[in-house]
C-alpha cells in the first residue's frame, strides 16, 4: 500500500486531511522564547493577532525528523510505501528533515519529494497523488506522476509588502523590487522553486485584476487546470476571484485555501494566491 504524507504548508485545511487519512506535519512557529505547532496549537487567526501585537517578528522552523519517525515506523512496519511531498527546499527545510528521519529506516520504501512549491499547489499534488495510489498505480508512477504535476505548475501570488519576505530571508530574485517603490504591489512567481518578480503595480486592486489577465492568459480552460485560490486575511477578494476565474476559465470547483502561519510569517498578511496546473506540452 502507498502512503502519501505531507505538511501544513500544503495549506489542506485539517478537517480534509482528516477525511483523506493524509498525516500533515506541523510547520513550528517561535514568538521569542515560545514555540507553537501550527496544526494543534495556533491556527491563523491566533497567530495574526500575535503577529500584530509583537514587537518582534516571528519565525519558522521546520518540523523535525523526530515528528516524521513514528509515522514512518507505523507504515514502514506494515510493508507500506510512503511518499512524502513536501514544500520547495528552497524556501523550508522540511524537504532535508524528512530526508533525515528516512535515515533510520535503510530498509523501507520511503520518497520524499521536493514540490519546488507551496500552498495551493502543493496541496492539490498532495490530494491527486492519493488519487492516484488508491487507483492503484505503483509507486514508481505515482512519483512520476507528482514530479511531473509539479513540473507544470504555475502560480502568481502577491504580497502587501516586501518586508516579511525580506527579513525572512525568503525573497530570492524579488530581492531587485525591495525599496524601489514604496507602496508597489508586486506579482510574484516561484521558479524552479525559488521566488521570482512577475512585475508590479501601484494598486492592490489592480495587482488583482493583473493576476486575473495572468491566470486567464495561461490557464486551460476546464477542470484539468486544478485551480486554488489562497489567501491570508482577504477572505473575501479570494472569494470574488475564484468565482471569476472559474466562470471564465468554465472550472466547476475552485478551492480556496486559508495560507498557514508558516507562510504568512514570510509572506505578510494580506497575500493572495492563485495556482493553476498547464499541460504537459506547455
Amino acid at each position: 500500500m502507498i502512503r502519501i504524507v505531507t505538511d501544513t504548508t500544503s495549506g489542506l485545511p485539517r478537517n480534509v486531511a482528516r477525511e483523506l487519512g493524509i498525516p500533515i506535519l506541523p510547520q513550528i512557529i517561535i514568538f521569542g522564547d515560545q514555540s507553537y505547532r501550527d496544526d494543534t496549537e495556533i491556527d491563523t487567526a491566533t497567530f495574526l493577532q500575535k503577529l500584530r501585537t509583537s514587537s518582534t517578528l516571528p519565525k519558522t522552523a521546520a518540523p523535525p525528523p523526530a515528528l516524521y519517525t513514528p509515522i514512518y515506523k507505523e507504515y514502514c512496519d506494515q510493508g507500506d510505501t510512503v511518499i512524502v511531498i513536501t514544500p520547495s527546499a528552497e524556501v523550508s527545510g522540511t524537504y532535508r528533515s524528512a530526508i533525515v528521519a528516512a535515515q533510520d529506516f535503510p530498509n523501507a520504501d520511503i520518497r520524499v519529494i521536493d514540490t519546488r512549491t507551496v500552498a495551493g499547489g502543493m496541496g492539490t499534488i498532495v490530494v491527486r497523488a492519493l488519487n492516484w495510489a488508491k487507483q492503484g498505480l505503483s509507486a514508481d508512477e505515482v512519483e512520476a506522476r507528482i514530479k511531473d504535476m509539479a513540473r507544470r505548475e504555475k502560480l502568481y501570488f502577491l504580497v502587501d509588502t516586501l518586508e516579511y519576505l525580506y527579513k525572512g530571508g525568503r525573497i530570492g530574485g524579488a530581492q531587485a523590487l525591495f525599496g524601489s517603490i514604496l507602496q508597489v504591489k508586486p506579482i510574484l512567481t516561484l521558479k524552479v522553486g525559488r521566488i521570482e518578480p512577475v512585475e508590479s503595480q501601484r494598486t492592490k486592486r489592480r495587482a488583482i485584476l493583473r493576476i486575473r489577465e495572468l491566470v486567464l492568459s495561461d490557464s486551460p480552460h476546464s477542470d484539468t487546470a486544478f485551480l486554488t485560490i489562497s489567501h491570508c486575511d482577504g477572505e473575501e477578494e479570494a472569494r470574488a476571484l475564484a468565482a471569476d476565474l472559474g466562470a471564465e476559465l468554465g472550472i466547476t470547483d475552485v478551492p480556496i485555501y486559508e495560507v498557514p502561519p508558516a507562510i504568512v510569517v514570510h509572506s505578510g498578511p494580506g497575500v493572495l494566491e492563485a495556482s493553476f496546473f498547464v499541460p504537459s506540452d506547455s
